[in-house]
Protein backbone atom coordinates (compact mmCIF):
# COMPACT_ATOMS: atom_id res chain seq x y z
CA UNK A 1 0.00 0.00 0.00
CA UNK A 2 3.29 2.35 -0.10
CA UNK A 3 2.18 5.75 -2.03
CA UNK A 4 -1.35 4.70 -1.88
CA UNK A 5 -4.00 7.45 -1.62
CA UNK A 6 -6.26 8.04 1.29
CA UNK A 7 -9.60 6.30 -0.94
CA UNK A 8 -7.73 3.36 -1.31
CA UNK A 9 -8.23 2.54 2.59
CA UNK A 10 -11.65 3.21 2.49
CA UNK A 11 -12.38 0.15 0.49
CA UNK A 12 -11.02 -2.39 3.01
CA UNK A 13 -12.01 -2.59 6.50
CA UNK A 14 -8.83 -4.83 7.42
CA UNK A 15 -5.92 -2.29 6.09
CA UNK A 16 -5.12 0.98 8.44
CA UNK A 17 -4.20 3.97 7.25
CA UNK A 18 -1.17 5.29 7.90
CA UNK A 19 -2.06 7.16 10.76
CA UNK A 20 -3.75 3.81 12.05
CA UNK A 21 -7.53 4.70 11.44
CA UNK A 22 -9.85 2.02 10.18
CA UNK A 23 -11.64 4.26 7.89
CA UNK A 24 -14.95 2.17 7.65
CA UNK A 25 -15.36 1.78 11.46
CA UNK A 26 -15.34 6.07 11.13
CA UNK A 27 -18.02 5.83 8.44
CA UNK A 28 -20.27 3.09 10.52
CA UNK A 29 -20.00 6.08 13.37
CA UNK A 30 -21.11 8.38 10.99
CA UNK A 31 -24.11 6.25 10.76
CA UNK A 32 -24.69 6.32 14.16
CA UNK A 33 -24.58 10.13 14.37
CA UNK A 34 -27.67 10.25 11.75
CA UNK A 35 -30.04 8.29 14.49
CA UNK A 36 -32.69 9.50 16.79
CA UNK A 37 -31.16 9.79 20.19
CA UNK A 38 -31.61 7.34 22.74
CA UNK A 39 -30.43 7.87 26.60
CA UNK A 40 -29.93 5.65 29.22
CA UNK A 41 -29.69 6.31 33.04
CA UNK A 42 -28.78 4.74 35.97
CA UNK A 43 -30.90 6.05 38.96
CA UNK A 44 -31.06 5.30 42.46
CA UNK A 45 -32.81 1.92 42.47
CA UNK A 46 -33.49 1.66 38.54
CA UNK A 47 -32.23 1.52 34.88
CA UNK A 48 -34.01 3.82 32.68
CA UNK A 49 -33.97 4.35 29.33
CA UNK A 50 -36.06 6.82 26.94
CA UNK A 51 -35.50 7.05 23.17
CA UNK A 52 -36.93 9.28 20.14
CA UNK A 53 -38.48 7.98 17.52
CA UNK A 54 -38.70 9.52 13.80
CA UNK A 55 -42.17 8.99 12.34
CA UNK A 56 -41.77 10.54 9.06
CA UNK A 57 -45.50 9.78 7.67
CA UNK A 58 -48.78 9.66 9.35
CA UNK A 59 -48.96 6.34 7.29
CA UNK A 60 -46.82 4.59 9.81
CA UNK A 61 -47.85 2.82 12.75
CA UNK A 62 -46.09 3.93 15.38
CA UNK A 63 -45.97 1.00 17.71
CA UNK A 64 -44.02 -0.65 14.73
CA UNK A 65 -40.66 1.54 15.04
CA UNK A 66 -38.81 -0.09 17.92
CA UNK A 67 -36.35 1.68 19.58
CA UNK A 68 -36.06 -0.19 22.73
CA UNK A 69 -35.85 -4.11 23.15
CA UNK A 70 -35.69 -6.64 26.07
CA UNK A 71 -32.48 -8.86 26.35
CA UNK A 72 -33.42 -11.26 28.77
CA UNK A 73 -36.19 -10.08 31.89
CA UNK A 74 -33.76 -7.57 33.64
CA UNK A 75 -31.92 -6.60 30.62
CA UNK A 76 -33.03 -3.98 27.78
CA UNK A 77 -31.35 -2.48 25.14
CA UNK A 78 -32.25 0.70 23.09
CA UNK A 79 -29.88 1.38 20.00
CA UNK A 80 -29.49 4.46 17.30
CA UNK A 81 -28.41 4.37 13.73
CA UNK A 82 -29.32 1.16 11.62
CA UNK A 83 -31.88 -0.30 13.77
CA UNK A 84 -31.65 -3.52 11.51
CA UNK A 85 -28.40 -4.00 12.61
CA UNK A 86 -29.39 -3.48 16.30
CA UNK A 87 -31.93 -6.28 16.13
CA UNK A 88 -29.31 -9.00 14.58
CA UNK A 89 -27.11 -7.75 18.31
CA UNK A 90 -30.41 -8.03 20.71
CA UNK A 91 -31.10 -11.14 18.90
CA UNK A 92 -27.15 -12.54 19.44
CA UNK A 93 -27.78 -11.19 23.35
CA UNK A 94 -31.19 -12.97 24.04
CA UNK A 95 -29.27 -16.10 22.88
CA UNK A 96 -26.29 -15.16 25.35
CA UNK A 97 -28.94 -14.67 28.03
CA UNK A 98 -30.71 -18.20 27.21
CA UNK A 99 -27.29 -19.78 27.33
CA UNK A 100 -25.78 -18.64 30.58
CA UNK A 101 -29.29 -18.94 32.21
CA UNK A 102 -29.05 -22.66 31.22
CA UNK A 103 -25.15 -23.31 31.77
CA UNK A 104 -25.46 -21.51 35.31
CA UNK A 105 -28.90 -21.30 36.25
CA UNK A 106 -29.33 -17.87 37.08
CA UNK A 107 -29.71 -14.48 35.35
CA UNK A 108 -26.76 -13.36 33.58
CA UNK A 109 -24.44 -10.25 34.66
CA UNK A 110 -24.78 -7.38 32.32
CA UNK A 111 -21.63 -6.83 31.92
CA UNK A 112 -21.36 -10.30 30.31
CA UNK A 113 -24.31 -9.71 27.86
CA UNK A 114 -22.86 -6.13 26.96
CA UNK A 115 -19.37 -8.06 25.99
CA UNK A 116 -20.83 -10.48 24.51
CA UNK A 117 -22.26 -8.00 22.50
CA UNK A 118 -19.29 -6.01 21.66
CA UNK A 119 -17.15 -9.25 21.04
CA UNK A 120 -19.21 -9.58 18.22
CA UNK A 121 -19.07 -6.03 16.58
CA UNK A 122 -14.52 -5.95 17.37
CA UNK A 123 -15.54 -9.29 15.15
CA UNK A 124 -16.96 -7.16 12.42
CA UNK A 125 -13.90 -4.92 11.82
CA UNK A 126 -11.07 -7.29 11.11
CA UNK A 127 -12.68 -9.30 8.28
CA UNK A 128 -12.95 -9.00 4.87
CA UNK A 129 -16.09 -9.25 3.02
CA UNK A 130 -18.14 -7.75 5.65
CA UNK A 131 -18.59 -4.31 7.07
CA UNK A 132 -19.17 -2.99 10.82
CA UNK A 133 -22.34 -2.89 12.33
CA UNK A 134 -23.37 0.96 11.45
CA UNK A 135 -25.27 1.14 15.29
CA UNK A 136 -24.14 2.01 18.58
CA UNK A 137 -26.32 0.29 21.44
CA UNK A 138 -26.87 1.07 25.62
CA UNK A 139 -27.14 -2.28 26.95
CA UNK A 140 -28.68 -1.55 31.00
CA UNK A 141 -30.16 -3.84 33.76
CA UNK A 142 -30.35 -4.54 37.33
CA UNK A 143 -27.86 -7.01 38.86
CA UNK A 144 -26.88 -6.20 42.25
CA UNK A 145 -26.88 -2.15 41.46
CA UNK A 146 -27.85 -0.52 38.24
CA UNK A 147 -25.51 -1.30 35.40
CA UNK A 148 -24.84 0.49 31.83
CA UNK A 149 -22.71 0.24 28.95
CA UNK A 150 -22.63 1.93 25.56
CA UNK A 151 -21.24 -0.30 22.69
CA UNK A 152 -19.78 1.38 20.01
CA UNK A 153 -19.59 -0.30 16.00
CA UNK A 154 -15.60 -0.71 17.31
CA UNK A 155 -16.36 -2.94 19.71
CA UNK A 156 -15.89 -0.83 22.55
CA UNK A 157 -17.13 -1.19 25.70
CA UNK A 158 -18.02 1.52 28.05
CA UNK A 159 -19.60 1.76 31.24
CA UNK A 160 -21.71 4.68 32.12
CA UNK A 161 -23.85 6.34 35.52
CA UNK A 162 -25.80 8.23 32.24
CA UNK A 163 -25.16 8.49 28.55
CA UNK A 164 -26.66 9.28 25.23
CA UNK A 165 -26.28 7.59 21.73
CA UNK A 166 -27.62 9.08 17.96
CA UNK A 167 -28.02 12.87 16.66
CA UNK A 168 -27.82 14.87 19.76
CA UNK A 169 -25.07 12.78 21.50
CA UNK A 170 -23.27 16.25 22.58
CA UNK A 171 -25.87 18.44 23.57
CA UNK A 172 -27.37 15.14 25.45
CA UNK A 173 -24.65 14.31 27.57
CA UNK A 174 -23.99 18.05 28.67
CA UNK A 175 -27.29 17.87 29.58
CA UNK A 176 -26.80 15.07 31.48
CA UNK A 177 -23.23 15.99 33.05
CA UNK A 178 -24.78 19.05 34.74
CA UNK A 179 -28.18 17.49 35.92
CA UNK A 180 -27.24 13.98 36.72
CA UNK A 181 -27.18 12.68 40.49
CA UNK A 182 -26.80 9.03 41.93
CA UNK A 183 -29.48 9.27 44.52
CA UNK A 184 -31.95 10.54 42.22
CA UNK A 185 -35.40 8.63 41.97
CA UNK A 186 -36.66 6.79 38.95
CA UNK A 187 -39.49 9.65 38.48
CA UNK A 188 -36.57 11.86 38.42
CA UNK A 189 -34.78 10.02 35.86
CA UNK A 190 -37.19 9.97 33.40
CA UNK A 191 -37.83 12.93 33.56
CA UNK A 192 -34.45 14.12 33.12
CA UNK A 193 -34.60 12.33 30.11
CA UNK A 194 -37.39 14.05 28.87
CA UNK A 195 -36.16 16.81 29.30
CA UNK A 196 -32.78 16.65 27.61
CA UNK A 197 -35.04 15.65 24.29
CA UNK A 198 -37.04 18.17 24.65
CA UNK A 199 -34.08 20.87 25.01
CA UNK A 200 -32.30 19.23 21.69
CA UNK A 201 -34.85 18.28 19.50
CA UNK A 202 -36.96 20.75 17.41
CA UNK A 203 -40.03 18.66 16.83
CA UNK A 204 -42.37 18.87 19.82
CA UNK A 205 -42.07 15.71 22.01
CA UNK A 206 -45.21 13.47 21.56
CA UNK A 207 -46.43 10.29 23.05
CA UNK A 208 -45.78 8.65 19.70
CA UNK A 209 -42.28 9.80 19.09
CA UNK A 210 -41.33 8.57 22.65
CA UNK A 211 -40.63 4.87 23.56
CA UNK A 212 -39.60 4.76 27.74
CA UNK A 213 -38.80 1.77 29.92
CA UNK A 214 -37.15 1.32 33.00
CA UNK A 215 -35.68 -1.87 34.68
CA UNK A 216 -36.61 -1.47 38.83
CA UNK A 217 -34.57 -3.04 41.75
CA UNK A 218 -38.13 -4.01 43.19
CA UNK A 219 -38.70 -6.65 40.32
CA UNK A 220 -36.19 -6.63 38.28
CA UNK A 221 -38.20 -7.02 35.30
CA UNK A 222 -38.46 -5.09 31.83
CA UNK A 223 -41.00 -2.92 32.49
CA UNK A 224 -42.76 -0.24 29.54
CA UNK A 225 -44.24 2.61 29.91
CA UNK A 226 -47.73 3.12 27.94
CA UNK A 227 -48.56 6.17 25.82
CA UNK A 228 -51.32 7.24 28.39
CA UNK A 229 -48.10 7.22 31.28
CA UNK A 230 -45.59 9.07 28.39
CA UNK A 231 -48.08 11.40 27.70
CA UNK A 232 -49.01 12.15 31.63
CA UNK A 233 -45.88 12.74 32.32
CA UNK A 234 -45.47 15.05 29.37
CA UNK A 235 -48.32 17.04 30.94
Amino acid sequence: MYGATPQAYDRAITVFSPDGRLFQVEYAKEAVKRGATAIGICSKDAVVFVASKTIHSKLIVPDSLKKIFEADEHIAVTASGLIADARRLVENARIEAQRYRISYSEAPPVETIARSVCDLMQVYTQYGGIRPFGVSMLIGGFDDKPRLFEAEPSGAMTAYYADSIGSSKKEVDDILEKRYRENMETEDAIRLGIDALKKTQEEKLTPEGLEISYIPMSTRKYTVLTDKEIAKILK
